[in-house]
């Protein structure tokens, strides 16, 4: 049996076409195929994501409705490393929540005023009023870890706010207002992941700042930073909780669930599971005996 020559044109349609360049073409449909059936993939598992989350956040609009009506005041702090997730999660949370009362705050770079005044005094004029829940994107704990790391305050500074910050949140909660304050605990390797994304995507460039760019090599400085603050600050009035956020859906959904426990609000729906993954959830004191453990084993902490 002869093997037959493969032609030098096929002809389609009516149209010769040489053979290579029919199937450089089919190669080239068959891969944009392939790429059209991954983006498909990609926008069907997003938009189940984001379905999954709706139940909650039906939940925080009853809970809203709860702290207006009851004029009550509420603070949610969302600290941890860049790219850890605390702007998506907080975009998650507010998404159907009632604009006039709630507020995000982000605070820039303090002023040369700002300076000379008490530390917490810039913060205590974003505090809510009754009804009113406000979301601090970085918050009062930038002088634990984020000043400390990069030498923007002295060591009196970060000494008075490390002894003072447990009674001044003490004297927050014993006002009737709600602090939740959540630390969400990224992997250094999907930090990176996350920079090399945001270096890429012109979309996402706008959120590298210089102080991301060092986050990496600053890693140790961090965790330890992460330990000292964890250890003198977690206490039984205002406690913190540790949110794994390597992967960002769960991460958003048991942090609904730690805000909606914080509130004694009547549930719209009992049946809905509010127990947050204790895999993704960790006390801080927890989070510490973790950390602990971690430097016995390896001589340092890992994260």
């Amino acid at each position: 049996m002869t093997t037959q020559p493969n032609p030098e044109f096929i002809h389609v349609d009516g149209e010769a076409i040489k053979t290579g360049e029919f199937l450089e073409r089919f190669q080239m449909l068959k891969d944009e195929c392939e790429t059209l059936k991954a983006s498909d993939r990609k926008a069907i598992q997003r938009f189940r994501r984001e379905n999954a989350l709706a139940p909650l956040q039906a939940e925080l609009i009853k809970m809203q409705q709860y702290l207006e009506a009851s004029k009550t005041r509420m603070i949610i702090l969302f600290e941890g490393r860049d790219a850890a997730g605390k702007g998506g999660t907080i975009r998650r949370v507010t998404r159907y929540m009632n604009e006039k009362h709630y507020r995000i705050v982000a605070l820039s770079k303090p002023t040369q005023t700002q300076m000379s005044e008490w530390y917490f005094q810039k913060y205590i004029t974003k505090f809510p009023r009754g009804g009113e829940t406000v979301m601090f994107d970085r918050s009062w704990y930038n002088r634990a870890c984020v000043e400390r790391v990069f030498g923007f305050c002295s060591d009196k500074e970060y000494e008075d706010f490390m002894r003072g910050v447990s009674g001044f949140e003490r004297d927050l909660i014993r006002q009737d207002t709600i602090l939740v304050k959540l630390y969400f605990s990224v992997t250094k390797e999907e930090q990176a992941r996350r920079f090399d994304r945001r270096k890429n995507d012109p979309l996402r460039q706008w959120k590298l700042s210089e102080v991301d760019l060092q986050a990496q090599d600053r890693w140790d400085d961090f965790t330890h930073q992460k330990y000292e603050m964890l250890k003198r600050t977690n206490t039984t009035h205002a406690p913190w909780v540790v949110i794994r956020s390597d992967n960002k859906h769960l991460a958003r959904m048991n942090a609904m669930k730690v805000i909606l426990n914080a509130v004694p609000y009547e549930r719209l729906d009992p049946k809905l599971d509010f127990v947050p993954n204790p895999e993704v959830v960790i006390s801080g004191a927890r989070e510490l005996e973790l950390m602990e453990a971690q430097r016995l084993h390896s001589g340092k902490f890992v994260g």
